[in-house]
């Protein structure tokens, strides 16, 4: 009699495990087809069929002795890997930024470097200052432009469009700025923050945050244009409202190809349209504010958004969002509003970037580093050798975005990966073995699309 209830019970048990199976299974082979990733449905279509066949075999042979201990254990295998799956724990990480760092120059940053070359005398007197940088530009000046014919990727349709829209940007740049109304609304900053939030997500933002403008946000000198070049970036406000807009995976899927600068540059006008309508609204409540868009910066937005708790910066050097991972643009709007500082633990992620390295694998560059975050500016933080980042995008004819593509947490925000994020957010052990599902699922190395014939 007991053997029976015992064999009843271990039946309904394998039962619940096959139907788990089958649902998560069927979840996964969904959002495989969704995203086209054919390897991805084809093992986990594969894994289904095999789970139960297993399950179903447990259940119909569980009364012979030698199959019921199978069974026992098989059950016992999966209660403990879920009750170890649970448990979070994450060793303390050390703080990658604080008070002692120094300011980045944006006269050292590759863009500026580039832009510099239009204007001979500031280009004489930055490579009178770093004369080791001259010979990499000027070899790198040596390229198609970005976005212009002669890139590996360039399309003649697409390509023109996101210059369109960088174009906007540099045109739209006096939007930034503004004079705020005479009189100061007499909402506390708790309420206007909610609005600011609320606002925001109204105008398109996928997330929102606040932080504290500490000096190291900041760049230390203006060196993206002319007529600011070399100008020391004052502290003007104590807060900054961070404003995250999400990429369409499928665009940048097909990195470094021509979709990406499209959709990149499709989201920097976003992120600046958002800011801007941001900025004129805490300059309507009597409060100072600047939005700091592409190509229109004083402050440097990856740190930023890591302070407002919403992502982390990663190995590839750009900031990973919490939901959406790289596949996002940032916009800032700085203000003398004391604003309440958002918060985030997103210290699972960067354990996830140390065991990670499928961005540096994959990087066409070879700019990323594999090793543990370098020392720079005073402290330790993950960043690329933008040489060689860049010196490639001018060879691509694009901005590339392969790390943005390769990496495990871009991915739709289905149920599936939202499981995968929880999952991963709770120790290493989990970590580890989610970086070798993906690397099954998606594959390590990822190929480059054909080039296009122009």
């Amino acid at each position: 009699m007991m053997g029976r209830m015992a064999a009843s019970y271990l039946l309904i048990l394998n039962l619940l495990l096959l139907a788990a199976g089958v649902v998560l299974g069927g979840l996964m082979l969904a959002s495989a087809v969704r995203e086209r990733a054919w390897r991805a449905a084809a093992i986990t279509a594969a894994g289904v069929i095999g789970n139960t066949a297993l399950w179903l075999a447990l259940g119909r042979w569980g009364g012979a002795p030698a199959v019921g201990s199978m069974n026992v254990a098989a059950l016992t295998g999966v209660g403990l890997f879920v009750a170890a799956s649970l448990v979070r724990f994450f060793p303390r990480a050390t703080s990658s930024a604080g008070s002692p760092a120094e300011r980045y120059d944006e006269r050292d940053h590759m863009f500026s470097r580039n832009n510099m070359w239009r204007h001979p005398e500031l280009a004489e007197a930055y490579y009178r200052e770093h004369p080791e940088r001259q010979i990499i530009d000027a070899a790198i000046q040596r390229k198609p432009a970005l976005g212009a014919p002669g890139g590996r990727w360039y399309d003649p349709v697409q390509t023109p469009l996101a210059e369109a829209a960088f174009n906007v940007l540099e045109r739209a740049r006096p939007l930034s700025e503004g004079v705020p109304a005479p009189e100061r609304t007499q909402a506390a900053p708790v309420e206007i923050a909610r609005m600011i939030e609320a606002a925001a997500r109204l105008y398109g933002a996928a997330d929102v945050g606040f932080a504290e403008l500490r000096d190291f946000h900041r760049y230390s000198h203006a060196g993206r244009h002319a007529a600011r070049w070399g100008r020391p970036i004052e502290r003007r406000h104590a807060t900054a409202v961070v404003l995250v807009v999400a990429m369409d995976w499928n665009r940048i899927a097909q990195a470094p190809a021509a979709p990406v600068m499209v959709e990149s540059s499709r989201q920097y006008v976003e992120a600046a349209r958002i800011a801007w309508v941001i900025a004129e609204y805490i300059r309507q409540l009597g409060w100072d504010a600047r939005a700091h868009v592409d190509a229109n910066y004083e402050v440097i937005c990856p740190p930023l958004a890591q302070a407002a708790g919403l992502g982390h910066v990663g190995r590839m050097g750009i900031f990973m969002h919490r939901v959406h991972g790289p596949c996002v643009r940032l916009a800032v709007v700085t203000t003398d509003l004391a604003l309440p500082a958002t918060r985030g633990d997103h210290s699972a992620m960067e354990h996830f970037c140390a065991i990670c390295r499928k961005c540096a694998d994959n990087c066409p560059a070879g700019a990323i580093e594999r090793g543990g975050p370098p020392v720079s500016r005073g402290f330790a933080h993950w960043s690329v050798v933008q040489e060689k980042c860049y010196g490639f995008w001018r060879t691509a004819g694009t901005d590339c975005a392969v790390c943005v593509k390769v990496c495990p947490y871009t991915k739709p925000d289905t149920a599936v990966h939202r499981l995968a994020r929880w999952y991963v957010s709770r120790n290493p052990v989990n970590q580890r073995l989610a970086l070798l599902a993906d690397d099954l699922l998606y594959g390590r190395r990822h190929r480059l699309p054909p080039v296009p014939e122009n």
